[in-house]
This record gives C-alpha cells, sequence and structure tokens, in this order.
C-alpha cells in the first residue's frame, strides 16, 4: 500500500494503525511503542474488525505461547458488539499468563476520519519554535518538547496562551495517531474537537491518514470522535 492509496477494508486501516502504533522486527513481532518517549509494546495485541482480525505478539514472548495465542486468534469471531471483550478473553489470558504475569488489559476503539472535513475554525494555529511560548506556564507546558517532533501539532489560542493541543504522537509515512490535550480550566467548550479537525487537516496535507483511538473508559474522547463524526473501523486489545 503506498502512501497515497486509501485503504479499502476495515482490516486495511486496522494495519496502517497497527503500523503507526508499534515498531515491529524482522519477524513482524513488535518490539516497543512507536512514540517519543518509546517503551516496550504490550506483549499481545489483537485488533478486531467487522471484516476480520490482526494480532502480533511480542519480541519476547515465547514461540509455544505465540502459537497458542494465534490459534485463538485464528479461531476469534467478529465483533458483534465491539464494546463486548473477545470470545476468547480468558483463554488469551490464561495462555499468556504462562510466560509472565499480566499486569494490565487495555481496550478502546479506533476511528478513522471521513472523506471531508469542515474547514479549521479561527483561533487555531501550528505550533512551531517561533510559536512556543504559546506553551508556557499553562497545563500544556509539557507539550514544548513535541515541537519539531509531533508534526503537525496544532493548538487553540484564547488570551495568547495554547489552551487545547493536537499532535502526531505516533507516525509512518502512510498514518498518523492523534494525541489531543485540553488544559483543565478550558474543557467543555468544544475546543478539542477545533484542534482535533484542524490537525487531522494538516495530515492529509501531507499525503497520510488521521487516525484516532482511545480507551472506552475515557467517555471524553470518545465525545469528540462523535461530534466529528469520526467512522470506527475496530477495536483494539492489549496484554501487558
Amino acid at each position: 500500500m503506498g502512501i497515497t492509496d486509501t485503504p479499502e477494508t476495515e482490516r486495511d486501516w486496522l494495519e496502517l494503525h497497527i503500523r503507526a502504533l508499534f515498531v515491529h522486527d524482522d519477524r513482524s513481532r513488535i518490539a516497543t511503542l512507536n512514540a517519543l518517549d518509546g517503551g516496550r509494546a504490550p506483549r499481545f495485541f489483537l485488533g478486531r474488525t467487522p471484516d476480520g482480525n490482526r494480532w502480533r505478539n511480542r519480541d519476547d514472548v515465547p514461540d509455544a505461547v505465540a502459537v497458542q495465542l494465534e490459534a485463538l486468534c485464528e479461531d476469534e469471531p467478529a465483533p458483534a458488539d465491539p464494546r463486548e471483550p473477545p470470545l476468547h478473553d480468558a483463554d488469551y489470558r490464561q495462555v499468556l499468563a504462562t510466560h509472565a504475569p499480566i499486569p494490565e488489559v487495555w481496550a478502546g476503539p479506533a476511528y478513522r476520519f471521513p472523506v471531508d472535513l469542515p474547514p479549521p475554525i479561527d483561533g487555531v494555529v501550528r505550533l512551531t519554535a517561533s510559536t512556543a511560548a504559546l506553551l508556557r506556564d499553562g497545563d500544556l507546558e509539557p507539550w514544548l518538547e513535541d515541537i519539531g517532533q509531533s508534526e503537525p501539532l496544532m493548538a487553540l489560542v484564547q488570551d495568547g496562551r495554547a489552551v487545547s493541543i493536537c499532535g502526531s504522537v505516533r507516525i509512518t509515512p502512510e498514518a498518523h495517531e492523534a494525541g489531543v490535550e485540553t488544559s483543565a480550566a478550558a474543557r467543555g467548550h468544544g475546543f478539542a474537537v477545533a484542534v482535533v479537525k484542524a490537525w487531522a487537516s494538516a495530515v492529509r496535507e501531507l499525503g497520510a491518514e488521521p487516525l484516532y483511538s482511545t480507551s472506552w473508559e475515557n467517555t471524553a474522547s470518545q465525545a469528540v470522535a462523535r461530534k466529528l463524526r469520526l467512522i470506527p473501523y475496530a477495536a483494539d486489545y492489549w496484554l501487558t
């Protein structure tokens, strides 16, 4: 699939998503998170779509364990309700626990953007070294380290300060995954919707696809997806 090729199926979108999420080794095992701060990938990842599933094992999962997990994945049906755990949820956990205890289970939806995006609103700017001062002395100051690293990085500005921000926190030539944050005092005003929309347009201008994913527990993030009319294409399931 080339940079400008549009995925044809939900499972194609899932493949873009997986490549954006993780760094792979030469065996197609996942090694680390594809992010600025890196960090180890989960030991097992399963993405479920209406037209099929894709999965990955981490590079340190023993082959015998990987084979058992893959057999379960082959038998995993398409989700009738993506919010429901996988059919073989208990089996995945039992098999992986023979390698080591499972400290964390994570699950959530993955979304793509509609073909036509509405134009960005006034007040959203691109953050660069020359506009970095907009982040200083506020809740979003930790994003300073992302300038020049998480391009495109878009912010909504009020009274000379960035109050909501969205940038590319996982990047491949084909797709970018969104990271978004709004300062505590500015939440509830639709600012996240504005910056995510501007970010998605900027990613499209680069010839890549914007992607958005979150957890089932993050209802605020899911509300942003609904307001933007994002299209769910997969349900993620991680075992660490």
